[in-house]
């Protein structure tokens, strides 16, 4: 058959070589100048590829349409991801969380592997090339038009990825090809995404570690995560931040703003419960009476934060150690325990790491990606409906759904 892949990104150039591999004749079109520019910046440059894990645990870092993706991950595992690539001549380690990157460190290994394995069995790939739309006749798809040129063909894969880092391609023209021929796109907004936060001057680069932050909207607990966070000149980021924003969709507008009063409270001791932070404040009032509270502070948290816990808790900074009453000591604890952030909403949607929404996932077949509205066209990747935590996961989906067409067309 003829094929035509919209999109050389991680998903696009897997499923064209799966397919081109196949005895399948397959042309690729990429609007940019090179392949995988998304997938080249993935990972900060070093591209977490996978998680090494087990399918269910694969499973339970998926945020949205979980069930969805259940016959695609099992028919291209992250263990069968690992082999693919090795086989390709890409050395891989995995490190902690079980992220796998290449043992270069370097993306550009993983870009080239995608490209030769394409370009190997016989796919072409036109670069600097739009598609503009995709014609059917009588239900199924016949042909591509681009900004160049019209492609007659039998199958169309729609791998174009989602609207988060526009400056790489990613700008929705796979969600306006796909509306186009009558599918329902749910409102694309970011996930794993920095929280835009207010009072957080002077704490910018500030990075706390083993930490237990937790978003609250409408005095609810929404979701509460443990490990490393960051400050930013107008908000928190960092890998529990990034995990967090992907959870709060439910309480947030199409723009990301949330709707509901929210605050992130963040926990600097959650290893100490409530008593056992008292006595060790105790302590230190004891052993040093005549320092000041925010020099006291500095024994348990980062000189810039102690002038922010203690003014939520109303404590003068210049007030000696053995001036802080017991009520005030309370109040302190409290506010080590749930040091509180007033959240406004998400970062811009083109900072996100991966877009939440796309092609509403009921109008495609989980077994093989193909479109349930029009034959022969099929859908892969951040395009779809899909999303999950930082570790791999994201890429896994690319991966994992391009390998689902492979298999229907081999």
């Amino acid at each position: 058959m003829k094929a035509v892949v919209i999109g050389a990104g991680a998903s696009g150039l897997m499923c064209a070589g799966g397919l081109a591999e196949a005895g399948h004749e397959v042309v690729v079109i990429e609007k940019n100048d090179r392949p995988g520019k998304k997938l080249f910046i993935t990972g900060k440059g070093r591209c977490n590829l996978t998680n090494a894990c087990d399918v269910r645990t694969f499973l339970d870092n998926v945020v949205t349409n979980r069930k969805f993706l259940t016959s695609a991950i099992y028919g291209f595992t992250p263990a069968d991801c690992m082999e693919f690539f090795e086989k390709l001549g890409v050395r891989l380690k995995v490190e902690r969380g079980d992220r796998v990157f290449p043992v270069s460190d370097k993306s550009g290994d993983i870009v080239k592997a995608l490209e030769k394995y394409a370009l190997s069995n016989g796919a072409e790939i036109r670069y600097c090339e739009s598609a503009k739309d995709i014609k059917c006749d009588q239900g199924r798809v016949s042909a591509v038009a681009t900004d160049k040129d019209v492609y007659p063909c039998d199958v169309v894969v729609i791998a174009c990825g989602g609207v988060t880092y526009p400056v790489t391609g990613s700008t929705g023209d796979g969600y306006r090809l796909a509306k186009k021929l009558g599918h329902r796109i749910v409102a694309p907004s970011a996930a794993l995404v920095p929280l835009l936060a207010k009072g957080v001057d002077g704490l910018q680069g500030l990075s706390l570690k083993n930490v237990s932050a937790e978003v609250v909207a409408d005095e609810k607990s929404v979701a509460s995560q443990f490990g490393e966070m960051l400050f930013t000149h107008n908000g928190v980021s960092g890998p529990i931040i990034l995990t967090l924003s992907s959870l709060v969709g439910a309480y947030c507008d199409e723009k990301g703003a949330f709707v509901k009063t929210a605050f992130l409270k963040v926990d600097l001791k959650p290893a100490l419960d409530r008593d056992t932070l008292d006595a060790r404040i105790l302590r230190e009032i004891n052993s040093t009476p005549k320092v000041s509270a925010k020099t006291l502070l500095y024994t348990l948290m980062p000189r810039a934060l102690a002038p922010v816990v203690l003014a939520q808790c109303d404590i003068r900074e210049d007030v000696k150690a053995c001036e802080i009453s017991k009520k005030q000591r309370e109040s302190l604890v409290s506010a080590v325990k749930g040091l509180k952030f007033p959240l406004t909403g998400k970062d811009k949607i083109e900072f996100g790491i991966v877009t939440q929404g796309g092609v509403d996932v009921s109008q495609i077949n989980p077994k093989d990606m193909q479109s349930r509205t029009v034959a022969g066209l099929y859908i892969v990747g951040e395009t779809l409906d899909v999303d999950a935590f930082t570790g791999g996961f994201n890429l896994q989906i690319a991966f994992c759904t391009a390998r689902a067409v492979v298999r229907a067309l081999s």
